[in-house]
């Protein structure tokens, strides 16, 4: 009984190289993987990321946006950080400029 179970587990002998091949080859299919992965999944996230950043910095009073937990108003005050909403006459709330999502659509009017 034991014998069978040592030689399972010996390594195969003989003229076979023993699974030394090309290092790259052996990393070749995780390069690849990766390369999928930055090419669909992270570069157009940086490519967004980048294009929300110019939109924040572009900013101005009297702009009509939505926040991101769903609020729309125009803008009435901005600072470096705060924006001033006017959601209705004479209601202001102040929020994070980094919680502005963007302008609202045709379907959020």
């Amino acid at each position: 009984m034991f014998p069978s179970i040592v030689y399972a587990m010996a390594p195969p002998q003989g003229g076979a190289q023993g699974g030394q091949g090309n290092p790259i080859m052996a990393f070749l299919p995780l390069i690849i993987i990766f390369a999928i992965f930055y090419f669909l999944l992270i570069r157009p996230q940086q490519k967004k990321q980048k294009e929300h950043r110019k939109f924040l910095e572009s900013l101005k009073k009297g702009d009509e946006v939505i926040t991101s937990g769903g609020i729309i108003g125009r803008i009435s005050g901005l600072t470096e950080n705060i924006v001033t909403l006017e959601v209705a006459p004479k209601v202001n709330i102040r929020v994070a400029r980094s919680q502005i999502a963007g302008r609202p659509t045709a379907e959020t009017k």
